[in-house]
């Protein structure tokens, strides 16, 4: 009788067990993951989005909503991106929380589906060089060609991503041609399909697209991203090397190693810390970097100046593979060095003497007679004093004053020999003489 409600006490855990996991399996909900696209597109982004990517491959996320709000950003940048938003198997769905201009319309039509606010924007993409000035006819052709594919790869009109990227497609219904390049309204965008519907917050785009039973992971940059993100930025790399290489050249003019030692370090860490963790840079750029310096500073122990040269090379070599683009790094070391030929010609001409390490490579010593430095003896003891001529003075020639003999110079032109001359000025081993009718003393 006991072993029986034993029996039919485990027969009903059983069952329980059996009716929970089907129920669970149920009401599990899916993830979808909710993932910015903010501020500048550059590579520094790139590194965060691959992080989220992989992150929601990994827990097989049911969708990736990317909230689109960019002025745009970097051509290179936004392909990398686009790369990636293509490798991925997962649903892809571009939610413009506000605007996609640039290279964000660019990355809103590498997405599956589009969904805008009210008041959002999409389109003024054309590609721009790094001084603010339209690209070449061979870089905006290459991104004419790339808006294009991105509209026809995600069935789209490509004539509104071309007047997207350029004026001279005409679109006056839409405010585009001439000088004008398409934008287009929420309202717009939808009548040209340009998207999948207007939404008014991003709960109502999750009830829109069957995704508001979903468990919504928000995805933000960490704290180094965000530091690689705006260290990587182009505009602020000539800047940190700027500091960098100012910073060193201070250094060379103060005894010890103080403050302006340490900010040239820093700037430089913090240029490899970005670049590594942004994925721009390896560990062999930074060990470059590190033998280039050692052998810089043995050049102070080492003559020859051949491993301070190697030094040199090996420093400009790592930072151009550090960076994201070769040109950009170029331009920014050239403009870093620039800046520390200025300083050094400025600190030069406040410090003079003060100089520290430098003084080891530049002499800045004068031997002069009032650094109480002297080639010859100067006689000027002899001043005024009478001899006689031993060989003619053709002007330089030899005189006798007492027992010695002197070379000496005419004032004038030719002396003869056995005349009489007087001592006139005596400047170092030069002795100039004049005939005289004096006598020579006994």
């Amino acid at each position: 009788m006991r072993k029986g409600r034993i029996l039919s006490y485990l027969l009903v855990i059983w069952m329980a067990l059996l009716l929970a996991f089907p129920l669970t399996s149920a009401f599990a909900t899916s993830k979808v993951y909710h993932i910015p696209i903010h501020n500048e597109v550059e590579r520094g982004l790139h590194a965060f989005l691959e992080r989220a990517f992989k992150e929601a491959e990994e827990n097989h996320a049911k969708a990736i909503i990317l909230d689109i709000h960019t002025p745009g950003g970097f051509v290179n940048a936004a392909g990398e991106i686009a790369k990636l938003m293509d490798a991925t198997d997962l649903r892809t769905i571009a939610y413009i929380n506000r605007d996609a201009h640039s290279a964000g319309a660019f990355l809103a039509l590498h997405a599956e589906e589009i969904y805008m606010v009210p008041n959002g924007t999409i389109g003024a993409a054309a590609v721009i060089d790094s001084a603010g000035n339209a690209a070449d006819l061979k870089a905006k052709s290459a991104w004419n060609a790339q808006m294009q594919a991105a509209a026809e790869t995600s069935g789209r009109n490509p004539k509104y991503a071309l007047a997207m990227a350029d004026s001279t497609y005409d679109l006056p219904e839409y405010r585009a041609g001439g000088e004008n390049l398409l934008t287009l309204s929420a309202s717009e965008a939808l009548k040209v399909k340009y998207s999948e519907g207007t939404v008014h917050n991003f709960q109502e785009l999750l009830e829109v697209t069957k995704l508001d039973g979903s468990d919504i992971v928000s995805i933000e940059p960490t704290f180094t991203e965000k530091l690689a993100r705006f260290i990587t930025n182009p505009i602020i790399v000539p800047i940190l090397l700027s500091v960098a290489s100012l910073g060193l050249v201070m250094e060379l003019y103060s005894p010890g190693f103080g403050v302006p030692g340490i900010m040239g370090l820093s700037a430089l860490g913090l240029f490899f810390f970005g670049h590594l963790v942004a994925g721009f840079a390896g560990y062999e750029t930074l060990l470059l970097f590190i033998i280039g310096l050692a052998l810089i500073i043995a050049e102070f122990f080492v003559p020859g100046g051949i491993v301070g040269i190697l030094g040199g090379v090996l420093i400009l070599l790592s930072l151009i593979l550090a960076g994201a683009n070769m040109m950009q790094m170029v331009t920014a070391i050239f403009i870093a060095l620039v800046i520390a030929m200025i300083g050094m010609v400025i600190l030069m001409k406040l410090f003079g003497k003060k100089l520290h390490v430098l003084n080891k490579l530049v002499l800045m010593d004068a031997t002069t007679t009032e650094e109480g430095y002297v080639s010859n003896v100067n006689r000027t003891e002899l001043l005024g004093q009478v001899g006689k001529t031993l060989t003619p003075l053709r002007p330089s020639g030899t005189m006798v004053f007492g027992n010695e003999r002197i070379d000496v110079v005419s004032e004038g032109g030719y002396i003869d020999v056995n005349k009489h001359v007087e001592i006139v000025k005596v400047e170092g081993s030069r002795i100039v003489v004049r005939p005289t009718e004096k006598e020579m003393e006994a």
